[in-house]
């Protein structure tokens, strides 16, 4: 599957200033990492957010997100934004924000 190089470079311009963050070719798409674990991608055009367990519930229940069941089964702690939901800067930065909040709860690799 082929990702949206749109949102792909939207992410890049993000994540100019952050050091540490790095692309990697996942699950058909493209994912970024921030010490050594995923923190967001692109499937198609929607956004793979990395929310971690705490935060899941309250990210499914907002407009334009649905479970990550790239296996079939739901992945707890990760949702799909859809391209709608990440149209504008603010809405991106939000889920971005919510990711690497979790992102540094985790110990580095």
């Amino acid at each position: 599957m082929a990702y949206d190089e749109g949102v792909a470079e939207r992410l890049r311009e993000q994540f100019v200033d952050r050091p540490g963050i790095r692309e990697k070719k996942m699950f058909g798409g493209l994912a970024f990492l921030c010490r050594g674990h995923m923190l967001v991608g692109i499937i198609g055009d929607s956004l793979m957010a990395r929310v971690g367990p705490a935060g899941y519930a309250d990210a499914l229940m907002q407009p334009h997100v649905r479970e990550m069941d790239f296996t079939g089964k739901p992945m707890k702690g990760y949702v799909y934004v859809d391209s709608t939901g990440i149209e504008s800067d603010t809405d991106l930065n939000k889920w971005l924000e919510l990711c690497l909040h979790f992102n540094e709860s985790l110990p580095s690799k």
